[in-house]
Formats: structure tokens, sequence, C-alpha cells
């Protein structure tokens, strides 16, 4: 059988038309689908801005189908589900980012991250642990070990909460050293409960060491001696706290009046708590200088100048209350109507019910948020 060369020729053009017209098909629909899905995904991101998250879902499950392989699309999704506490549909399309071969360590990471913050969302602490533990040594350490922290927390694991800020504090992270105190502080407390003296001194020396300058350890050492009966020793450390922190001091200071007598050490203890209250006028360091020096005229001529000079309410209901409240001077009354009037000041006020804005006038029209007739007619205190 002889060939004709001639029909070879007229095949070739042909083929080539066909083949040409095959590809711009493709190229067409491969461009209308890559058209249609950022359309698709600003729907629903405009949706999503404007509060309408049951329309935003259905625009990203579409985006979604147009587009399988974006792995943005997903997180997106994911994100959204979570939001709107649909905490299984969220884990699906994380576990579904997980479970696909193509994903770059990345994206894979942080899908993990966004599968443990499901976990987490939804109180499964146990699985969120083992998904925040899955990044150690990844981009998102740092965020593991700060989710691993407030998760240990929540579950009070003291221990192991301590350990993972250390490994934070370590690693450059800040500085963890008051926390660090207090979760030995609770270890503390745990063994004492537990009537395990030796674990819980053991665990207050592990908190001051690790916050020198943290009151709570010094609080409880102190509190623990003063049961013990070692009032010397409860004035040892509360000297301390004294000095370093005395603001906290006023927490203590009437257990320290009281062991300072127990040990019989009242007189050398008063002009220490004169000298702090001097400098640091509270009630509660009049309250223990009282304890320690009983005499009614010193008292009350403390509680007066204690309101001349901070008039609160606590201090006039103290004066109020001493033996001869009775018989007040002009001086008393006066002070007692400063710190009333001092007191009731904040209540003559109107709050907004929309948004809390205080004022001393009436508004028709909020200044804060702008609602109308959003003030009650009445002062907060008539509410």
């Amino acid at each position: 059988m002889v060939f004709d060369l001639q029909w070879l020729l007229l095949g070739l053009p042909l083929t080539f038309a066909f083949g040409w017209l095959a590809s711009r098909f493709d190229v067409r629909q491969w461009k209308r689908e890559q058209k249609d899905s950022p359309k698709a995904y600003y729907k629903g991101l405009n949706l999503l801005l404007n509060e309408q998250h049951d329309k935003a879902i259905d625009a990203f499950i579409e985006a979604v189908q147009q587009d399988p392989d974006t792995s943005d699309l997903h997180f997106a999704l994911g994100n959204l589900f979570r939001r709107r506490g649909e905490y299984e549909r969220a884990v699906r399309v994380h576990e579904h980012l997980l479970n696909r071969a193509d994903l770059p360590r990345s994206e894979r990471d942080r899908a993990q991250y966004a599968l443990a913050q499901d976990f987490m969302k939804a109180g499964l602490l146990d699985r969120a642990e083992s998904a925040y533990r899955a990044l150690d040594g990844t981009a998102f350490d740092t965020e593991a070990r700060l989710a691993l922290l407030t998760l240990h927390e929540r579950s009070r694991d003291w221990r192991a909460a301590a350990g993972v800020a250390q490994k934070l504090e370590q690693r450059g992270t800040g500085s963890f050293a008051s926390r660090i105190a207090h979760y030995w502080c609770e270890i503390a407390l745990d063994a004492d409960a537990r009537h395990q003296s030796e674990e819980a001194e053991a665990a207050l020396r592990r908190a001051r060491a690790a916050g020198p300058q943290s009151a709570r350890p010094l609080v409880l050492a102190g509190q623990r001696a003063a049961r013990r009966g070692a009032h010397a020793e409860v004035l040892q450390l509360w000297g301390v706290l004294m000095v370093a922190n005395p603001i906290a001091f006023n927490l203590v200071v009437r257990e320290y009046a009281a062991s300072a007598l127990a040990c019989g050490e009242g007189q050398s203890a008063l002009p220490r708590l004169l000298e702090r209250y001097g400098q640091m006028p509270t009630l509660d360091l009049l309250e223990a200088i009282a304890l320690l020096d009983p005499s009614p005229v010193h008292r009350r001529e403390r509680l007066l100048a204690q309101l001349h000079s901070h008039p609160t309410l606590s201090a006039a209901q103290a004066l109020l209350t001493q033996p001869d409240s009775a018989a007040l001077g002009a001086l008393e009354t006066k002070a007692l109507r400063d710190a009333i009037s001092r007191a009731a000041l904040p209540l003559h006020r109107y709050r907004c019910a929309a948004c809390g804005f205080e004022a001393q006038h009436y508004f028709w029209q909020c200044p804060g948020c702008l609602s109308w007739d959003s003030y009650p007619p009445q002062r907060m205190e008539d509410l």
C-alpha cells in the first residue's frame, strides 16, 4: 500500500488547530475559576466586616469548593468557625489541612497552632496540651508555651506552669519571676493542706529564690511562723517586707502588731509603725498602732488627723465607733462632713445605660456613644 503524503500535509494543520482550540478552552475555564474564587473570597470578607457571620461562612465555603488547594481560605474558614463557637467544624477544617501531603512545613505548623487553639476554646485541655507541645521548636514555639502556661494555670498544675515559665524566661520572652513565685506559693499552700510541712517550707524557699522582690512568699512564710508560735521570726520576715514592699505590708500589719505583743516587742515595734504611718498613712496602720498603743485619746487624735488628710468613709466609721463618739466636737463634725461629701460625690452622677459614660450633668444625647435618651433621669445613688 502506497502512503499518500498529501493526507499527511493536510492532517497536520487540522491536528494543530484542534489542539489549539482544546488548550484555549482549558485556559478559559481555568481563568474563569480563578476569577470566581477571589470574588467569593472578597464577598466573604465583606460579609465578615459587616458582622454577617452566617453569610460569610457560606461565602468562604463556596470559595474553598472553587479552590480547594488554597490554604489561606481554609484558615479563614476555620478561624471563623472558632469565633462562632463551632469548634467541631473548626477542628475538621484544620485537621483537613494537616492531612494534606502537599502542605509546606510553615503552613503545617500554622495549622497545628490553629488546631491547638480550637481544642483550647472547646475546653478539651488534654488535646490542646498535646497539640501545643507538638509545636516545640517551630515558629510558634513561644506562642505555644504562653498558651501552655495559661492552660496549666487553669488546671492548677503549678509545677508544670513553673517549668514552662522558667523556659520562657530562659529564652528571653520576658521576666516571669513574680509568676513563678506565685506558682511555688500555691504549691506550698497545697502541701500545707496535706499537712506536708517540709514540702511547704521547701516550696516557699523556692518561691523566695524565684522572686526576691515578691511580697507573697514573705507573707506566707510569716503566717506559717505565726501558726507555729515563732513570733520573733514573724517580726524578722515581715520587717523585710515592710522595707521591700511597704504597700503589701498593710496586708499583715495587724498580725505584725499581734506578734510583737506576743513576743514582748510591742514597745520597739510601735516606733517603726509610727514611722511607716508618717510615710504612708493608712487605716490598717492606724488599727495596728492602736493595738500597740490602746490609749483612747491617742487613737481619737490619730483618727481625726487621718480624716483631715484622707477623708474616707472607713476613717469616718472608725471615729464614729469610738466609745465616746456621742460627744463629737466641731472639728470631728467637720471632718466627718468632709469625708461623707467626698465619698458621696461619685454617686451624684448620671450614667449612660448604653456605654456607662458618667457625667455630673444630665444629657439627652450621650457624649460618649451619641445615643439618645440613654441617661436615666436619676442619679446613680437613686437607681
